[in-house]
């Protein structure tokens, strides 16, 4: 069993960055595959690195006010970004929240081989599960029901947004943990993963 929340966490993120992936299409404009992976940078052959030749960092261009753990070298990175990472879930609910992904996951993929991905076709498969659709009060208060289906969001494409064809999956296992998943024409998947801190069971939409 893990024994911190950062190996907790890891998994998730994984999970995170790999849905996020596939729901790229509904961004903006295409997705495209990954380049080379990014490391540490080839050595010269002859040349002496800054810090070998006695630079500072701040002279070698590396800001002063990096945050530990930014993706991209930023200050305040993570805070800014806290709403694009899953919540933790609790072990025994995790498991949960596998067990249903596995169990969306074959209706989706039937869905996909027949060309089917509407909301309507898809919400009509899932509730054949036994889910319930959930129920929203005015202010956001759940009333009851897991399963939401919803359609693509849109994406900014040659000077206009565009909504993608294609269905949304959020269910809601437990209060930390959830099933996100999608299917559209290129590809499908159900993950399982905690509720994302504004969007619930849905990862956050990228901006433009």
């Amino acid at each position: 069993m893990p024994t911190s929340t950062s190996a907790r966490l890891r998994p998730l993120t994984a999970a995170a960055l790999v849905l996020a992936a596939g729901l790229g299409l509904t961004a903006c404009g295409e997705q495209h595959a990954p380049g080379p992976a990014a490391g540490a940078a080839p050595s010269g052959s002859g040349g002496s690195s800054p810090s070998a030749a006695g630079a500072s960092p701040s002279a070698a261009g590396a800001s002063p006010y990096v945050e530990p753990g930014a993706g991209d070298g930023a200050p305040h990175y993570n805070e800014n970004n806290a709403h694009r990472r899953p919540g933790e879930m609790s072990p025994a609910h995790a498991r949960d929240a596998e067990r249903e992904a596995d169990r969306i996951r074959p209706v989706l993929k039937r869905l996909w081989e027949q060309g089917t991905w509407d909301p309507a076709s898809v919400r009509t498969a899932l509730l054949r599960l036994g889910y319930e659709e959930e129920r929203l009060a005015r202010d956001g208060t759940r009333l009851g029901g897991t399963l939401t289906v919803t359609g693509m969001r849109s994406r900014y494409e040659n000077g206009g947004y565009v909504t993608p064809e294609g269905a949304m999956v959020g269910l809601r296992v437990h209060d930390d943990a959830c099933v996100t998943a999608f299917v559209q024409k290129t590809n499908f998947e159900a993950l399982a993963n905690g509720p994302y801190l504004e969007t619930g069971c849905f990862p956050p939409p990228f901006a433009h």
